[in-house]
């Protein structure tokens, strides 16, 4: 396959393993405490499938009977796969994250296929959210998910978590062992503090210390498993788990490695700092591994974790979830495959065929079809009902906002709330389908639209940041106030007794801070649609005043005054004019 210069911007090359990049998605960014401006440790995640409605999951905490069951269904399809037996208490968990702050998010990367178990019980999702239900700590999670998948066992394919609590960023590879062999073989380490991490789709936990149990921790027979398959015969210090268990190829890198390295490119401001081997910390440029993110040379794989160039925000990451390969070579906007409005966007099936040759299309952090995505943040420094929060919204990152959810809430906002449509039912009152009213009128004229959902986007986010640590100092002083109080307990009917829970208030605050800004950002959005409905129809634009109002012909304001037609990029008008030059006005 022919090499791409960087002054060549396409995004559309030559297709090795087309069938791996079709069928995955997702793209998760792991932060440290000490890589973040506020201490926190956080995780991004977009669920990424073309059938996920974007919907926040809620589970209150719960007290179980022994020989109560749990039924477990398969999250990507909600086929009925079997039951367990609930714990005895369980967590409460909003979207991927619970009460004590633990987040949890995941992509697939397949790996080797003859390793799936028809006969598990146990999924990928399952494992991530009954984990939450029963874990206060990112070693707690890996032990549960381990069990788990080991006792009922392992139904689907290559999983990569990311897994953090209040301490500690934890990133984790397994894969099943096959239908005769009940379980999983997996690597899990710890993400160094100060340092960042990311995966999409790939496998990257590649050599891993085997005798560190405070930074990596693994199952006993991971390299054992893989000579018996045929997988490995080096010697064990040089042990690689994808390599072993998720062979790396065209797809890998192209399709799914190039979006993490796009996440370091941004956050690391194009210099890649890190440990090597030999425990020195050297920096090198991103573009020394630009030809391993674009499919051609393997050897060339970027680190598992390197240091931001400044510390990073909710912000920061939330806007890294929004990218599309801007000012690179993979960059979506500048190909003749983005239109006439440089639409970062090529609908599905990722691949074509011309000419008897075959071509695939870029696949970015940012996608059309993203269900929901959040960035989770957990602080340490608060207690545990007001240091956690998922930032949560639904559909393309690009043209969507977050809002932050407090983890004790009571109630899940009802723009979010599960129920609320699906996919083969509008609401009107759904986030997941208001935000895609807003994208897909952006999709027509992208480049001239928007850039005014941007600035609302921006706006919002950054104002909520602010009202956060006006609601955390509120709700501290509530927790604090709460503290002092005896636990009060009323009597039941029955005669028995509970405890009515002294942080009532803190929660119901929470609560409605959630609630009513979700409301607010919602009705912010369905006024947002209607906008680019009047200012952008037609392929016109028209002007507005500071105020926002639009600017009248003078004479009535029922007429719109300075009306523009952007028209199209020259990208385009270059392909128009090759196309049909012989149609040329004469000067």
């Amino acid at each position: 396959m022919r090499r791409l210069s960087k002054a060549l911007l396409i995004s559309a090359v030559a297709m090795i393993g087309i069938g791996s990049i079709e069928s995955q998605a997702c793209t998760n960014v792991l932060v440290t405490r000490g890589a973040s401006v506020d201490g926190s440790n956080m995780i991004s995640y977009a669920a990424d499938s073309h059938g996920l409605f974007g919907e926040l999951y809620y589970a209150p905490a719960g007290i179980w009977n022994a020989g109560d069951l749990r039924k477990v269904y398969e999250w990507d399809t909600g086929k009925y796969l079997g039951e367990i037996p609930q714990a005895a208490i369980t967590y409460q968990r909003v979207g991927n994250m619970n009460e004590h702050q633990l987040i949890i998010a995941e992509t697939t990367y397949g790996g080797r296929h003859e390793l799936e178990d028809p006969k598990g019980i146990m999924d990928y999702g399952s494992l991530i959210y009954i984990a939450l239900e029963r874990a206060k700590t990112a070693r707690e999670a890996i032990d549960v998910i381990v069990d788990l998948a080991n006792t009922y066992g392992y139904y689907s394919s290559g999983e990569s978590f990311s897994i953090a609590d209040k301490d500690e960023v934890w990133v984790m590879d397994l894969i099943g062992k096959g239908p005769d062999n009940k379980g999983i073989v997996w690597v899990a380490r710890r993400v160094p503090d100060g340092y960042i991490c990311a995966h999409a789709n790939q496998a990257r936990i590649s050599t891993f210390p085997q005798n560190d149990p405070e930074n990596c921790i693994y199952a006993p027979d991971v390299i054992t498993f893989a000579r018996e398959k045929g997988y490995f015969s080096g010697e064990d210090k040089d042990f690689s788990f994808c390599d072993a268990y998720a062979p790396l190829d065209f797809s890998g890198m192209r399709g799914c490695e190039a979006r993490a390295w796009s996440a370091f490119n941004i956050l690391c401001d194009g210099k890649f700092t890190f440990e090597d081997e030999n425990g020195n910390i050297v920096t090198k440029d991103a573009y020394d591994y630009i030809e391993y993110a674009m499919g051609h040379d393997k050897t060339k794989r970027f680190p598992l974790w390197v240091k931001p160039a400044e510390k990073i925000s909710v912000k920061d990451v939330a806007d890294v979830m929004r990218d599309h390969y801007e000012g690179t070579p993979m960059d979506m906007t500048t190909d003749i495959g983005a239109g006439g409005n440089a639409l970062p966007y090529r609908w599905r099936p990722m691949g074509f065929e011309y000419e008897g040759k075959s071509y695939v299309n870029e696949r970015a952090i940012a996608t059309q079809q993203t269900g929901f995505w959040f960035v989770g943040q957990n602080r340490k420094d608060l207690p545990d009902m007001i240091g956690g929060i998922i930032w949560f919204g639904c559909d393309d990152a690009a043209t969507s906002y977050l809002t932050p959810i407090y983890t004790s809430t009571y109630e899940i906002p009802e723009s979010f709330r599960e129920g609320n449509g699906n996919m083969l039912k509008y609401s009107p009152t759904s986030a997941f389908w208001m935000t895609n009213r807003v994208a897909n009128a952006c999709y027509k004229a992208y480049n001239i639209m928007f850039p005014t959902v941007d600035a609302e986007i921006d706006a919002w986010e950054l104002a909520m940041m602010e009202e956060v640590k006006k609601a955390d100092k509120e709700a501290l002083e509530l927790y604090k106030a709460a503290k002092i109080k005896p636990r009060r307990m009323i009597a039941r009917n029955d005669k028995s007794y509970k405890i009515v829970d002294p942080y009532k208030d803190v929660r119901e605050y929470l609560t409605e801070f959630s609630v009513s800004n979700a409301q607010k950002i919602f009705d912010k959005w369905v006024a947002l649609e209607e906008l680019l409905l009047v200012k952008f129809i037609d392929g016109n634009v028209k002007a507005q005043n500071e105020d926002g109002s639009f600017k009248t012909n003078g004479h009535t304001d029922h007429i719109p005054d300075g009306i523009t037609q952007p028209g199209y990029t020259d990208k385009w008008k270059e392909a128009v004019a090759k196309d049909h030059g012989e149609v040329i006005i004469e000067k």
